[in-house]
């Protein structure tokens, strides 16, 4: 392993492999702050710019940067605009856009650097000396461990509800999940639900959805309030650039914990980086307490460094399954998989033997690409931030844009676009409802996975047995039973307390 490291450490700081990850940092940080593109579209157009470099590692090292450069800038337009550059960053706009909206859109991309950097580090650093046991473990990880999965993310979506609207946040989860039935799945070949509608037979786009019920919304307020800003949110000079003490110890334990959560996520096959950011943001609003849980959703701090740290964290655990295992562990992953077999690169159990230079080259790169990422923003924060400072009456035409660009790109379909606009002014009115919206992405992000991997777990048990006959299905389906009551015994508990102080008095 020793030998293997050193192998790799020469090869990551070699001029042409630093030049590799500076371009990959660089590229993937600018489609990262790009509404609708995301990493997968443009790391499958440079798979033929990797085949011509030849040189496996260099080539494999510029798509991974793009990978994780894409999910450390995918938080600027979600932080600034509201609107999420990959899927990776949704959670982060719950908590990072309403500090923006307070003038303290500095503050927000600082905290989310530190943190995406902070969970890439910590996750490479696990990486390199977990990764062949983590394999073991992912093993263990079937459709019914899956499916309980999707019920503890399903579980946790009082996080998302704000106080007393968890029936609303109930009955929108149901809505994404309806949703997410739309065309065909992976068990059924006939498309469903669509109307007769063609365009309707692969069902509704992520970004579509998440540019509907975030961006568009955003975008029509901004309209209807002309009190809400004058000048797209800032309100004036960018200040507070700075995490004060204060600041840095609130969001130190919730960075440590959530590197570890979210690449242990990330090392499931099927996870990813959306889940692990909204499982983070969860498990860190239910175990808040008091005002600092009430102060999620309005621009807390900890909100917003828990969804950072784990996607990015999650974005590094994905390469031990594909490194490891030939086993991609989500879209972008499987393209990389693909990538590595055009470059005569077999990824599985016999990597780190028989390509010891590629497998750890990519590793410590994945050090000297935090740093470069880190190195590349802290310095333009106070000029990003300045996005806010833009008149109005050019600031709604540049959501707008990007919003429906995001949506066309995605499909490369018009039809995108007539989708996009109906559920836009549907998420508006259900705003000023005041039905949380979050709830209704993570129901549709779930839902497919949820449906396909229960079909997996009957057709292989004939029946639910696998509920109670598999130990850590079992588990997973307790804790979710547990996330589902811990609000309602906090807040019973709550009670309790406060009579008890005035009986006392």
């Amino acid at each position: 392993m020793l030998e293997g490291i050193l192998q790799g450490l020469e090869a990551a700081i070699s001029l042409q492999n630093f030049i590799m990850v500076v371009a990959g940092c660089l590229l993937g940080t600018f489609i990262g702050m790009l509404p609708g593109l995301g990493p997968m579209s443009i790391i499958a157009i440079m798979i033929p710019v990797a085949i011509k470099i030849g040189d496996p590692s260099a080539a494999l090292i510029l798509l991974a940067g793009v990978y994780y450069g894409a999910i450390f800038g995918g938080s600027t337009s979600s932080i600034l605009i509201n609107a999420p550059g990959i899927a990776g960053t949704v959670a982060t706009a719950f908590d990072g856009y309403p500090m923006a909206r307070k003038g303290l859109a500095g503050k927000a991309l600082t905290i989310a650097a530190i943190a995406s950097f902070t969970g890439g580090t910590v996750g490479a650093i696990l990486l390199m000396g977990f990764a062949p046991a983590l394999a073991t473990v992912a093993l263990l990880f079937h459709s019914a461990e899956y499916f309980a999965l999707m019920i503890v993310g399903l579980s946790a979506i009082a996080a998302f509800a704000g106080t007393g609207n968890v029936a609303k946040a109930l009955m929108m989860t149901v809505l994404g999940l309806v949703l997410a039935t739309l065309g065909e799945s992976a068990q059924f070949n006939a498309p469903r639900f669509t109307m007769g509608i063609q365009d309707l037979q692969s069902g509704i786009s992520f970004i579509t959805l998440a540019m509907a019920l975030f961006a568009l919304p955003e975008a029509l307020y901004l309209v209807l309030d002309p009190k809400r800003s004058n000048t797209g949110g800032a309100g004036g000079e960018i200040k507070d650039l700075r995490i004060t003490k204060t600041e840095a110890k609130l969001i130190a334990p919730v960075i440590g914990r959530q590197s570890i959560q979210g690449f242990l996520i990330g090392v499931m096959p099927g996870a990813g980086a959306t889940i692990a950011s909204f499982l983070g943001y969860a498990v860190e609003r239910n175990i808040a307490k008091g005002d600092e849980q009430a102060e999620f959703g309005k621009g807390s701090v900890k909100g917003l460094a828990a969804p950072e740290t784990a996607n990015n964290a999650a974005c590094t655990g994905s390469f031990v399954p594909l490194l490891t295992l030939g086993i991609p562990g989500s879209g972008t992953t499987a393209i990389l998989l693909g990538a590595l077999i055009a470059l005569n690169v077999t990824p599985g159990p016999r990597m780190m033997v028989d390509n010891p230079t590629i497998f750890w080259a990519v590793i410590i790169s994945m050090y000297v690409g935090n740093v470069v990422l880190l190195i590349l923003n802290l310095p333009l924060i106070p000029y990003i931030a300045k996005l806010l400072l833009v008149p109005r009456n050019y600031l709604i035409p540049f959501i707008l844009f990007f919003t429906m660009m995001g949506s066309y790109i995605g499909q490369n379909n018009a039809t995108e676009l007539l989708m996009l606009t109906s559920m836009g002014v549907a998420a508006t009115i259900m705003r000023f409802a005041g039905f949380p919206l979050a709830p209704m992405l993570i129901g549709f992000i779930l839902g497919q996975m949820l449906e396909d991997n229960f079909a997996r777990a009957m057709n292989l048990t004939d029946g639910v047995s696998f509920m109670w006959e598999r130990p850590m299905t079992t588990a997973l389906l307790v804790l979710a039973i547990v996330l589902i009551f811990l609000p309602s015994i906090r807040e019973q508990l709550a009670k309790l307390r406060r009579k008890g102080v005035a009986d006392g008095d």
